[in-house]
């Protein structure tokens, strides 16, 4: 191995540039065909397409335009077959069917809004999905031929997600909730039977779950006998088991520190699913920021773990109705994003994101650390050191310390552009798991009730300190970075905490609480309810906490960006704090990218990004005097 030259930190040469990162291919969802095909949802820029990978044939792409793309939401939930049949969301928010191998993609339901969700009953001749218009949603039933008008089933809940079909057609399950809960706040499990031509739903019941209890993922065995699910075991999580025979529910598996999901997010999560036999569960166990694959015997309740290395990160889990085999999008700190395929033996990889893989001594290998809150809880974060096998530097690295979004959201042991694209050029990386984030069971999350813009100010501070205290990180070289959630902490820290960071970037970020409870989108319209209270009662709370009414304190640079079209985040809420630094005369800079929305797709924006950052790092961290 050569020698490493000694290079200033954040000047190191890298392979990983940023045209290379903003071409990466988004590997989205992976399901099985009946007759053994593969079929995996991949993305790049603002379009998706599904490919398909029959036994023993090339790979070929089924779907292009319209682009794959549930929209309810956050989107996700996009596509599903069976027997050779796809039906999809397509980008327009109709739902589409074509047949695998050939044929054409055929509307099947008229553009009414959203769609997400798409399940084809057992006997093929209807399609069970999730619909909205932005103000009601609804669990909908259409003639899988688009021959009819779709049905609404029910619309009393103000949220739908993840139905299922019974083997045997007449019954269907799916997970419902209302505001002002989110998902993993709260939700109901029911079980409906179906009845008419056409069909109507002439039987619901709940089964689980309640505004204080979430549920997630019903999912009816093959042979029709039992209807599992996931929920809240106290601080963790329990799968669960109704024996449709006799109505009775048991426990199949429950042990703390059990984690079995992630929050729901998006549609279309799938953590668990059951063997062919309806006699063995397949599912992802998640654990400090790492998930593993488990199976388990109904009968003998035996477990077993299933090796998955070298990946520490999995999602999306599919077993084959055909053989058992199982799929599904895995990674880990140094492997992009992979759709993998377990042959009951051994891993196959089917799908690289990054066909041109980055030396692994080039990315970064974070470790968990932790420190004590001002409460006294205990904080914890992925910190990752610079990591370039051709350089090296005297003294202390410079730090990003990078708030996540959500809030209610975790940095996990995957794949990680950003960092990667930093720590190779000598900036030490921390992903801040405040309190509040997910994946350290449910009173963690909880935390943050109440205290969102406090103790996630308090962790972003408290993070960086924790470098300098175990000698990570040079204490006048800190950078605080965030996104959506993550850019409300930014701007908060930076107004209660000047000059503990050296610079901010706020990507998206929040600014004013009152205009995102007035305009955000349905999905998380009373979320900042749960965060820090009800309007007009918390109206002093929003006023403190909203970075817009107090940005004159801000005294470090700052580098925000947002797009023009973002509904989540209006890009107001980034103009009104430019304004009052230019009021100031701090230090900033705005980019603002037309055609974005909340989070960036584009090429061109993701590399511009990754360009306007490294040199505002240059020219106020690096070498600010």
């Amino acid at each position: 191995m050569p020698q490493k030259q000694i290079i200033p930190y954040g000047l190191w040469p890298s392979p990983i540039g940023a045209i290379q990162t903003s071409r990466r291919l988004r590997l989205e969802d992976v399901l099985w065909d009946q007759s053994g095909a593969l079929l995996w949802l991949e993305g790049h820029s603002d379009q998706n397409k599904i490919i398909v990978h029959p036994p023993s044939k090339a790979v070929y792409d089924l779907v292009a335009e319209p682009s794959p793309r549930g929209s309810v939401g956050y989107g996700g939930g996009d596509f599903t077959v069976q027997n050779g049949w796809v039906v999809f969301a397509g980008a327009d928010g109709r739902l589409y069917r074509r047949r695998l191998g050939s044929g054409r993609s055929n509307p099947i339901t008229p553009p009414s809004g959203a769609v997400a969700s798409p399940q084809i009953s057992p006997d093929g001749r209807r399609v069970l999905y999730i619909a909205s218009d932005g103000a009601e949603d609804c669990l909908a039933l259409v003639d899988s031929e688009g021959h009819s008008q779709p049905i609404p089933l029910t619309s009393q809940a103000d949220f739908y997600m993840q139905p299922a079909w019974h083997p045997a057609g007449e019954w269907i399950a799916w997970i419902e909730w209302d505001h002002p809960n989110m998902p993993w706040d709260g939700a109901r499990l029911k079980l409906g039977r179906l009845a008419g031509n056409p069909p109507r739903l002439v039987e619901q019941d709940v089964i689980a779950g309640d505004s204080c209890t979430p549920v997630c993922q019903p999912l009816f065995s093959p042979n029709g006998r039992w209807l599992a699910y996931i929920s809240t075991d106290g601080d963790w999580e329990k799968l669960m088991l109704l024996d449709l025979e006799t109505g009775s529910q048991q426990t199949l598996l429950s042990a703390g520190g059990l984690l079995l999901s992630t929050p729901a997010w998006v549609q279309g999560l799938r953590f668990y699913g059951w063997g062919r036999d309806s006699r063995r569960i397949f599912y992802f166990q998640y654990h400090t920021g790492q998930s593993s694959l488990w199976q388990i015997d109904l009968e003998s309740e035996r477990r077993s773990q299933i090796d998955t290395a070298p990946y520490t990160w999995l999602a999306q889990l599919a077993v084959s109705p055909h053989d058992d085999q199982l799929a599904f999008i895995a990674s880990s700190p140094s492997i992009p994003n992979r759709v993998v395929r377990w042959d009951g033996n051994r891993l196959v990889v089917e799908r690289h994101s990054d066909p041109e893989e980055i030396p692994p001594e080039y990315l970064p290998t974070p470790q968990t650390i932790a420190w004590t809150a001002l409460d006294g809880s205990t904080v914890y974060g992925l910190y990752a050191p610079p990591a370039n096998p051709r350089c090296t530097a005297e003294g202390l690295p410079p730090a990003i310390v990078n708030i996540h979004s959500g809030p209610t959201t975790q940095a996990c042991f995957r794949y990680n552009a950003e960092a990667a694209y930093f720590t190779s050029r000598g900036y030490a990386w921390l992903d801040v798991n405040y309190r509040g984030s997910s994946g350290y069971g449910r009173s963690y999350i909880q935390k943050l009730r109440g205290k969102w813009g406090i103790f996630d100010v308090e962790d972003a501070a408290g993070g960086a300190q924790a470098l300098v205290a175990q000698k990570l990180a040079d204490q006048n070289l800190m950078t605080l970075r965030g996104s959506s959630a993550g850019g409300f902490t930014v701007l908060n820290t930076l107004i209660r905490f000047p000059g503990c960071f050296r610079a901010g970037i706020c990507l998206y970020g929040v600014s004013n609480l009152f205009t995102l409870a007035q305009k955000t989108h349905k999905f998380e319209a009373h979320y900042h309810e749960t965060l820090v209270g009800p309007l007009p009662e918390a109206s002093q709370l929003y006023q403190e906490r909203s970075p817009v009414f107090h940005a004159a304190q801000i005294r470090d640079p700052l580098l925000l960006f947002h797009g023009s079209e973002d509904r989540t985040v209006p890009p107001e809420q980034t103009e009104q704090i430019v304004a009052a630094l230019l009021q100031q005369a701090i230090p900033h800079q705005y980019n603002k990218y037309e055609g974005e929305g909340h989070g960036f797709k584009k090429t061109e924006t993701i590399r511009d990004v990754f360009d306007a950052t490294e040199q505002f790092l240059q020219k106020y961290v690096l070498y600010s005097t």
